[in-house]
């Protein structure tokens, strides 16, 4: 799973914003919300990667089994353990993770040309967002087809098995995580100690499997095999996808959680159950058509299918969740237009569900087991957007340390370089897969890519024609303090991203009404490089008038607007803030291409359909709508 946003945030409740939760909570939640995708990768990951190395008519041997477990372990030694437990978990943006959170972090240590880290953010962003629709889907078909195994009658029924299953899933996200989230570790938990038994008995049975943990077999099954070797890489590199949930998930467990657990229950037991499959392909070639399943004796077989499904239920709930989070980071960064928010508890900010991102994911998840059918098909697909992930989340890395920790060059390069290497070979390997299904997450990135870039682009470029036609905001005050018009009692407060400028509704207000209220209020809403911002910095107001006063809120990156709870904190500064008798003032702009723009047609026609798809203001920043009068104009753009 690439869970570059942050994913699961109802069931990291107890950690996030709870400091006094205990080691082991924090632990056994991070075996639940964290692990829960490369938890489940040895339901195909194996298989796929075996079957690649030796052809679908093709017996396993021992050369490519020990090279393939090989191949596996090591990517989950260097890949895992080095790169994000050891590396990745100590670049944290105020103890936050995730690659919008680098990316932020990347800016601020670059402080300027930050349009390549921009860049760099939105590729991830969007790369995510396709593998949010794989993980689902693929993992929920691997544990179904279990049924197979069982009895060759359920055949015909994973398919529509599977729909089922996720349409309960996205369904039932409305309602939030919390009253499963307290099932998510213990049944994780489970699902590990399980997986390393199955693979205990069989590595009891041939020892000489642990042979794979020589570098020897992976290194000279590449070099002997040419493109086969390549081809199989790119198999191996499906056992560490959901590697990045260690880093997405650092605000919520903390790094010393992640690192135990992970050293501690959820490397071993991956180990074990690999190292078991192998020992069982070794004796039995044709067991490869699913190791997995086959580990485990008839009695046990259909307890697994239902474990296995509940695990991959999880996994599914993990990116889903991050879709969430890392579309609302999206929104607040510029990159994305506003989308509903609901908070789905009352004592947790983190509990959110998108209703509009909830079912568009549902449509492509559903789309896909249409259109693949099979968790091999979909096999296919899954590695490059992770791979593509993983390059950019060490381009950003190496920003970090070289410019944020002030390492030098060399030394930032020597640590990064061979990580990059790595990740390159995997994506490379991976893109050999595109015409197989792996042209699927390319697509997506893509046009989610050219979303993010024309949202930005657009809202710049409108911010830059509006702004050559407004009025400066200080020289309009001194004249209407030279010139007061008619007053009425209450306190109006308008709504702008600039704050120098007067802001249209304002004007239109003057104009029309030719009255001002007894106190105005010129707000500027301002999303901070960072997750959360300092409540005791959350208000700057400053005087600029007897009448006019220009106040700032400060929101982190990873918080959802709430601009009365916020206005309230005024109060302590000295501002009499009294929500009834308080109006707020918006501007409504209706957008139409101009006969010449800065952006080509197709991108001024997207940007306004992205435009009229937002979501009110009023709701986004959670104004009572009695309380909100909205003024509209006509922009051409």
């Amino acid at each position: 799973m690439n869970s570059t946003s942050v994913p699961l945030q109802g069931a990291t409740a107890v950690a996030h914003g709870d400091h006094k939760a205990g080691f082991w909570t924090l632990t056994i939640g991070s075996v639940g919300v964290v692990y829960g995708d490369i938890g489940t990768s040895p339901l195909y990951a194996l298989r796929e990667a075996v079957v690649a190395a030796v052809g679908n008519e093709g017996l396993a041997h021992r050369g490519a089994v020990l090279g393939v477990l090989s191949l596996i372990l090591w990517a989950l030694i260097i890949v895992v353990t080095l790169k994000y437990v050891l590396l990745l978990l100590r670049a944290d943006n105020n103890g936050e993770g995730g690659t919008l959170a680098l990316m932020a972090l990347a800016q601020r240590a670059i402080g300027k040309g930050i349009g390549a880290v921009v860049l760099l953010g939105i590729i991830s962003g969007a790369l995510f967002y396709g593998d949010a629709l794989i993980t689902p889907a693929l993992s929920v078909l691997s544990a179904l087809e279990g049924l197979k195994i069982v009895t060759p009658h359920f055949d015909p029924y994973i398919v529509p098995l599977t729909v089922v299953v996720l349409i309960a899933l996205f369904a039932a996200q409305s309602r939030g995580t919390a009253s499963v989230a307290a099932f998510f570790g213990p049944v994780m938990l489970l699902w590990f100690v399980a997986i390393a038994v199955g693979g205990v008995v069989h590595i009891a049975r041939d020892p000489s499997v642990l042979a794979a943990f020589n570098p020897y077999y992976g290194i000279s099954f590449l070099l002997n095999h040419g493109m086969i070797g390549l081809i199989t890489l790119g198999a191996v590199f499906l056992a560490v996808t959901g590697a990045e949930a260690l880093y997405a998930d650092l605000g919520h467990f903390g790094r010393s959680p992640i690192q135990f657990a992970w050293v501690a229950m959820v490397l071993p037991a991956l180990a074990l159950n690999y190292l078991g499959q192998g020992a069982l392909v070794l004796s039995n070639p044709k067991a490869i058509e699913n190791p997995f399943f086959l580990l485990f004796p008839e009695w046990a077989l259909l307890p697994m299918v239902v474990l296995a499904t509940v695990a991959t239920v999880i996994a599914s709930q993990a990116v889903i969740t991050g879709a969430y989070s890392l579309t609302r980071q999206a929104i607040q960064l510029g990159l994305l237009p506003r989308f509903e928010i609901r908070h789905t508890s009352e004592t947790q900010a983190g509990q959110i569900f998108m209703p509009r991102v909830n079912a568009l994911l549902l449509v492509g998840v559903l789309l896909l087991v249409a259109l693949f059918r099979s968790s091999s098909a979909l096999a296919s697909a899954y590695g490059i957007a992770v791979t593509g992930t993983m390059v950019v989340t060490a381009l950003m890395a190496f920003i970090v340390i070289y410019k944020g920790w002030k390492w030098p060059l060399w030394a930032a390069a020597l640590l990064i370089l061979p990580f990059l290497a790595i990740d390159a070979t995997f994506l490379g390997a991976n893109l050999l897969k595109v015409a197989e299904g792996g042209w699927m997450p390319l697509v997506l990135g893509g046009v989610v890519m050219a979303v993010m870039y024309t949202w930005r682009r657009g809202s710049r470029a409108l911010f830059e024609k509006t702004r050559k036609t407004e009025v400066p905001l200080d020289s309009l005050v001194k004249s209407l303090e030279r010139k007061p018009p008619a007053r009425v009692p209450g306190t109006a407060v308008f709504l702008t991203s600039d704050p120098t400028s007067a802001p249209t509704a304002l004007m239109h207000s003057l104009k029309h009404y030719k009255v001002l209220h007894e106190k105005n209020v010129i707000l500027t809403i301002e999303t901070l490089q960072i997750p959360r911002a300092d409540p005791a910095e959350r208000v700057q107001i400053e005087p600029i008038g007897e009448t006019f006063s220009r106040v700032k809120l400060r929101f982190g990156f990873m918080e959802t607007p709430n601009v009365p709870k916020a206005l309230a904190i005024a109060r302590k500064l000295g501002w009499t803030f009294d929500i009834m008798s308080t109006s707020f003032f918006l501007s409504r702009r209706a957008l139409k291409p101009a006969p010449s723009s800065v952006m080509p047609r197709w991108q001024d026609r997207l940007f306004i359909g992205l435009s009229r798809s937002a979501n009110d203001a009023t709701d986004y920043f959670q104004i009572p709508t009695d309380r909100v009068v909205e003024v509209g104009t006509q922009v051409t753009i």
